[in-house]
């Protein structure tokens, strides 16, 4: 072995932190404070309105604005927040999809007006659509439409933009929704296969191999650890093959599997949080231990991510994790560590074979477009079983379902724990947008607008008449308001049978009080789930409605995105006898508002209505003064509980008793 003199330290990977907030004057002065510290690239959070193409004073915008990322809804936006940010020296990720030429086009123009070589410009859009229809809800228009999209970014990317990836395969959400890693390695490959497809149409012959080499990933990384490091060497070894086999890319570098990463969300807890700092530190190990298969980006959640908002100290510990890995330990200047290992090659075999049946499944079915919802009905089905084993204890979660008495947490106490967003920038937002609206050239706007509904109209790439709208003025409502026009809008599968299914193990007592309640209600007991606002994420919300229907229940669950106003017509519809709501998104305490409002005037202030979500222990108490009858958070992991709270609210017994 040769001495550490001797042995050259590689280059670690860029460290990120996910972020964005409020508004872009905040977010510009979280990055700036980000990079100050080390940090060596930007990943930026767009809020829900931004990602789903409305404007901040959309009606659906409504508590969503600035909530779970920076509001952009306009050039002045964008230029606000990377004032001081020399776009041509920083290696910019923005996760972004149906909105992705878009966001792409301002950061152009911006990046422009910053007198920026645009052929310089470093960094990545998101920009994969199909994870959004299986798993994170962000969509805007069909999946055929979306995908000419995409592919149309990297098209106008090869031209223009050399250095700038133009799609990162999303199969994080997929993990968050439930996906085995067998699933994850084929949805995420599939989806590759479908853009690469459709890519070859668009791009010079020759240049195709190139364009390949330019399709990145942006992974999970759950806590078993050995099994994500192989299913990170299994991406590595299967993407070469497809490159190779399927495409005919001859250069090794082009058939290169890279990845950034952001680890496990979905497996923070709420309860004794501080045990998260070891979850994070674990799951970094899977994507950098692996000299083969380590990601080229990592950005770490911070520990009290399931409390709500991080404060900048907390992704600050989570940024030293990683350079105290890069730069205290000696793991970069080793050669891989677990080539030959026989355990690592059985595990990597095993996940390969898995994948390609996943895979010739939905090639079978005609490619990832045509398989979205079968896609879908799987990722529902393994988040359930899942969620099954850890409420039988076949997995253990350690201050969840096991070891679950500890000293408080000094750590959570005080006013200060966690983040607070400003309760005023969602109308400082608003006032600026309208500002600007009231500043702007309209004839200019509407050209520009006229111009790209005939881009999207003629089948001409969708990057051109983006940017020159941005350059005009328009907003961001305004080109979304334009791709809705002619590509159409589109309501995802929800993935949840009206059937039962064949997991009522364990029920038979619940089964028997929602009989009991249904015979003495003189029908059977009706449940509506609904998806108030923006928030996409509807893992929860599905998970609720598929156990309640295999307890027994009706239920109506029509997906996300809806309006108060259109979940009280869904509950006087349905003859609901209760109203559960799911918003991940922070913005519970208006919306619920909203609609206890409308529920009461449309003379329904008698049905109980629950809540879930991240939801602080304040804003609870908020939420039960407004009359919601039970406010659940992710410490409320035993679904059966949540089932019997239901019967209990609805049960005419219990009330005639009270």
């Amino acid at each position: 072995m040769s001495s550490k003199s001797d042995r050259q330290m590689d280059r670690p990977w860029l460290f990120r932190t996910y972020a964005g907030h409020s508004t872009a004057k905040a977010s510009n002065a979280l990055y700036r404070s980000n990079l100050s510290r080390g940090q060596t690239g930007l990943s930026v959070a767009f809020d829900l309105p931004t990602q789903t193409g409305y404007d901040s004073d959309h009606v659906l915008a409504k508590g969503e604005v600035g909530k779970v990322g920076v509001p952009v809804a306009h050039l002045g936006d964008m230029r606000m927040l990377f004032e001081d940010i020399p776009l041509e020296q920083m290696n910019t990720s923005m996760t972004i999809n149906a909105t992705a030429p878009w966001l792409l086009a301002l950061y152009i123009a911006v990046a422009e007006e910053q007198g920026a070589d645009i052929s310089k410009l470093q960094g990545t859009v998101q920009n994969d659509i199909i994870k959004e229809y299986l798993s994170r809800g962000t969509y805007v228009c069909p999946p055929k439409p979306s995908l000419r999209m995409i592919t149309d970014v990297a098209a106008y990317t090869r031209e223009h933009l050399p250095k700038w990836n133009p799609m990162n395969v999303c199969s994080y959400h997929l993990q968050e929704a439930g996906a085995t890693p067998e699933e994850e390695l084929a949805f995420a490959l599939a989806t590759a296969i479908a853009v690469l497809d459709d890519l070859k149409t668009k791009v010079p012959a020759e240049a195709f191999p190139a364009m390949v080499g330019r399709i990145s990933f942006f992974v999970n990384a759950g806590i078993r650890f050995v099994t994500e490091m192989c299913k990170m060497r299994a991406f590595v070894e299967l993407w070469d093959e497809i490159t190779r086999d399927r495409y005919g890319v001859e250069d090794p570098k082009f058939r290169r599997f890279r990845y950034g990463v952001q680890v496990n969300s979905l497996g923070l807890t709420e309860q004794q949080p501080e045990n998260n700092v070891y979850r994070i530190l674990i799951e970094m190990l899977a994507v950098t231990l692996s000299k083969n298969a380590r990601a080229r980006a990592v950005q770490l959640p911070a520990w009290n991510e399931a409390l709500g908002l991080p404060r900048p100290w907390d992704q600050q510990w989570s940024l030293r994790m990683q350079q105290i890995m890069a730069y205290e330990t000696d793991l970069l200047e080793y050669d891989d560590l677990f080539d030959n290992n026989p355990a690592v090659e059985k595990k990597v075999a095993a996940l390969k074979e898995g994948a390609r049946a996943e895979l010739a499944q939905i090639d079978g079915m005609g490619g990832a477009v045509k398989a979205i919802e079968y896609m879908k009905s799987r990722l529902v089905e393994s988040n359930a079983e899942r969620i099954s084993k850890i409420e039988g204890g076949d997995t253990t979660v350690v201050g969840v379902n096991k070891w679950t008495e500890a000293a408080p947490s000094p750590l959570t106490s005080g006013p200060e724990a966690i983040m607070v967003a400003d309760p005023e920038a969602e109308a400082d937002q608003i006032a600026r947008l309208q500002d600007w609206r009231k500043a702007r050239d309209d004839a200019a706007v509407n050209a520009a607008l006229e111009a790209l509904r005939k881009a999207a109209r003629s089948g001409e790439n969708i990057m051109d008449a983006s940017i020159a709208a941005a350059k005009a003025g328009a907003t961001t409502g305004e080109w979304g308001d334009a791709v809705r026009a002619e590509f159409g809008q589109y309501r995802g599968p929800t993935g949840v049978s009206k059937y039962p299914s064949n997991r009522t193990e364990g029920l038979d007592d619940i089964r028997e009080q929602v009989a009991a309640v249904s015979a003495a209600l003189g029908e059977k007991m009706k449940f509506l789930v609904g998806k108030p606002g923006l928030d996409g994420h509807s893992n929860g919300a599905e998970q609720i409605a598929a156990r309640a229907r295999d307890c027994g229940m009706d239920i109506t669950y029509d997906g996300i995105r809806l309006t108060p106003e259109e979940i009280v017509a869904s509950a006087l519809e349905s003859g609901a006898h209760v109203v559960g709501l799911s918003i991940l998104s922070g913005s519970h305490v208006p919306l619920i508002e909203d609609l206890m409002t409308r529920m009461r005037e449309a003379g329904l202030g008698h049905i109980p209505v629950i809540a879930g979500g991240i939801i602080p222990e304040a804003d609870a108490e908020r939420l039960t003064a407004m009359g919601v009858a039970k406010v659940y958070t992710p410490k409320d992991f035993e679904l059966n509980v949540i089932m019997s709270d239901i019967v209990t609210l609805v049960d005419p017994r219990s009330k005639a008793a009270e």
